[in-house]
């Protein structure tokens, strides 16, 4: 097996995570939260996993990821229409841009606080 590394955030409501992500086109990989009192998420080979945690403060979580994907453009336009910005949760999503560090990506806060980056590298001259 390869090694690779999962990032766990913490989620003040894992029914309503489970809600946000399958919007995103993740699915549940893992038993109910109400189980686990945790979640596993996946996207094709993308996963995340979040924690159960009532006391987190969704305009302070300080907990983040980076989501690499084959193409960040058509990933933001797929979910453009379905993360609208609230203000009593503060989730959200920022427009997509090429970054000083060559990657074309965008980010998501969800109903938790957590920030998650999407991007991928970009095109580079042959």
């Amino acid at each position: 097996m390869a090694e690779r590394t999962v990032p766990i955030l913490l989620s003040r409501d894992l029914a309503e995570t489970l809600e946000f992500y399958r919007a995103l086109g993740f699915e549940n990989r893992g038993a109910t939260p109400e189980e686990w009192n945790y979640l596993i998420l996946g996207r094709g080979s993308a996963e995340l996993h979040f924690s159960g945690d009532p006391s987190v403060d969704p305009f302070r979580t300080a907990s983040m990821c980076y989501l690499y994907v084959d193409d960040a453009d058509a990933v933001f336009r797929e979910w453009e229409g379905v993360v609208v910005a609230d203000p009593s949760t503060g989730s959200r999503m920022t427009g997509i841009a090429d970054t000083d560090y060559g990657m074309r990506e965008f980010a998501v806060v969800d109903r938790s606080g957590n920030l998650v980056r999407v991007g991928s590298p970009m095109a580079t001259d042959a």
